[in-house]
């Protein structure tokens, strides 16, 4: 099988479990997309994704985000306090984006009182391959020829179960161990793409979309699930490059800025 690209149809902060009535509604939700150099913000209504905003690439995500946020919500009439839920996408991915929309989700569901949903960037990715892929590898970029790795198992009409949990590895050693059935999707590739010629999903893919956010959070707003406002932090693996310079240069005895 080469390249593929047809996609297959998709779908309390606190400890007190939420009501039936809470369950009954229909929830508006916002979704915060960081983890990537370009984000995205979104607002549903239950399943129906009504809009969606991309963060512009050359400014910083943390000057866009919250004046995007506020015409979406203008444009809907809604007000940030009709909000039931926040659905954040909490990496692994840029250390800056994912800081940015992790904290601007949690200070928006504690200013409202909403729902807070942390939402693996990969597990939305896996979501999104072709009915027909039974095995899908996720990468990003680690930096220094390394990726992020997770793998899943995907089967149409549910959710992807994860086979391997995520770590970092090299590009080499994956591509040597890489199974014959499994293929490969996710943000790394538009940065190694070239060296991976064979079994990828379509480009169009790769990058975490608003709608696949938002069914993994409605499966959890179903279950009455929701994350503990405070707890929920960005998913990483490793030092920033900043922290790792700064750690480099204290080992050398400089500490200067």
């Amino acid at each position: 099988m080469g390249d593929t690209g047809d996609t297959g149809d998709m779908g309390d902060a606190g400890d007190m479990p939420p009501s039936t009535e809470a369950l009954a509604t229909v929830p508006k939700l916002l979704i915060i997309e960081t983890s990537g150099r370009a984000g995205v913000v979104a607002l549903a209504h239950g399943s129906k994704l009504l809009a969606e905003r991309r963060l512009d690439e050359a400014r910083r995500h943390a000057r866009d985000l919250a004046p995007q946020v506020a015409e979406l919500l203008k444009e809907q009439a809604w007000t940030a306090r009709q909000l039931n839920g926040v659905i954040v996408s909490r990496g692994p991915g840029s250390y800056t984006g994912l800081r940015v929309g992790i904290m601007s989700a949690k200070a928006l569901a504690y200013a409202t009182s909403c729902k807070l949903f942390g939402i693996d960037t990969f597990n939305a990715v896996a979501l999104q391959v072709p009915s027909e892929v039974q095995c899908t590898d996720v990468l990003a970029d680690a930096q220094q020829g390394r990726v992020y790795l997770q793998r899943f198992r995907c089967s149409p009409g549910a959710l992807p179960q994860i086979i391997t949990p995520l770590r970092i590895t090299s590009l080499q050693e994956w591509l040597q161990a890489r199974p014959p059935d499994c293929y490969a999707s996710g943000p790394g590739l538009h940065v190694y793409g070239e060296a991976i010629r064979d079994r990828v999903i379509d480009k169009s893919l790769w990058d975490p979309k608003p709608a696949s956010l938002l069914h993994l959070g409605l499966a959890r707003w179903a279950a009455g699930e929701g994350d503990e406002l405070w707890q929920v932090e960005p998913l990483y693996l490793r030092p920033s490059a900043a922290e790792e310079k700064w750690a480099a240069n204290r080992g050398n005895g400089k500490t200067g800025c």
